[in-house]
């Protein structure tokens, strides 16, 4: 399962709150230096890890040039304080092949890779993606399962069969099925990294038998998400329950419409970087500005 770098969950790989961090533009460029300050912000504030350009970090817009710089301008940044599961992830084998290479040769940790979109691949299909692409690098691969993104889901009898390949090390689950922790658990062991990946259902993702969150709203409550795992890692549930309604308005509020658009300008407000997106993802509305406003007063994070 490649090397132990969890801090909450000694038996996996990966585990705790992960933010999957935002892109900042200015100018239609990538503004690096605005996302340095975010990544040493993060650390700063308790995170647990890093996932650079995955679909929050708009990815899909990205060039094969700015993808493989941001993954290696934030390995440089973090400098080994927090693990990176570097976003590499295609509907293309092919692809998702080289950048998994570009992203190991460049010190990430782990890597990200999603079920191909669009292909609408068959359950062998996904099992020879996610293989082919396993078997092409030495660090630690977590499967992306996210079907309303993809359309395909990959079934618990295929993550069965990825999870004998060495170097498969765990799963970012976007299914939003609460209960999937505990079957997995009955089916692959506990040695199988499961991390959820819808902020709504973090908590009860934990209570199933996850391991953790690769969050989009750890991208500006990076304190509150990391207390929240470290407190339920510990059993002290009660505080986890407490935090988990303090950053609810969050979960609801940045989803407000299509993901990255209000979490960007939530981090505008909060003075992190510019809200600038790509298209196709334009301004958010107002009304949906006034949304993400109440929801960081409700957290208590302005």
């Amino acid at each position: 399962m490649g090397v132990i770098m969890s801090s909450l969950y000694k038996n996996v790989a990966f585990s705790g709150a992960y933010t999957a961090l935002i892109t900042p533009f200015k100018d239609g460029k990538i503004d690096t230096e605005a996302f340095v300050k975010l990544v040493e912000w993060q650390i700063a504030q308790g995170i647990h890890g890093l996932v650079p350009v995955g679909t929050t970090g708009e990815s899909p817009t990205l060039s094969h040039e700015e993808h493989d710089m941001v993954i290696e301008l934030c390995v440089k940044t973090v400098a080994g304080r927090v693990p990176v599961i570097a976003g590499a992830g295609s509907n293309s084998t092919a692809e998702a092949v080289r950048l998994a290479k570009n992203a190991e040769a460049v010190g990430a940790d782990g890597v990200l890779i999603v079920s191909p979109y669009y292909n609408k691949p068959t359950q062998a299909g996904l099992l020879a993606h996610f293989t082919a692409v396993a078997e092409a690098v030495s660090v630690p691969v977590i499967v992306y399962d996210i079907p309303g993104r993809s359309i395909v889901m990959v079934n618990d009898d295929t993550m069965a069969k990825l999870a004998k390949v060495p170097n498969i090390a765990g799963v970012k689950d976007a299914t939003g099925d609460a209960a999937r922790p505990t079957r997995l658990l009955n089916g692959l062991g506990d040695d199988f990294a499961q991390l959820s990946g819808e902020d709504a259902t973090a908590l009860p993702y934990l209570a199933a038998g996850g391991h953790g969150c690769i969050s989009v709203v750890s991208n500006i409550a990076p304190a509150l998400c990391a207390q929240m795992h470290e407190a339920f890692a510990k059993g002290d549930i009660a505080t986890a329950q407490k935090i988990n309604r303090q950053i609810m308005p969050l979960h609801d509020g940045m989803f407000t419409e299509a993901s990255p658009g209000p979490v960007k300008y939530a981090a505008q407000l909060l003075g992190l970087c510019e809200a600038d997106t790509r298209l196709p993802l334009v301004e958010i509305s107002d009304a949906s500005k006034r949304v993400v406003e109440a929801a960081l007063s409700a957290a208590k994070l302005r």
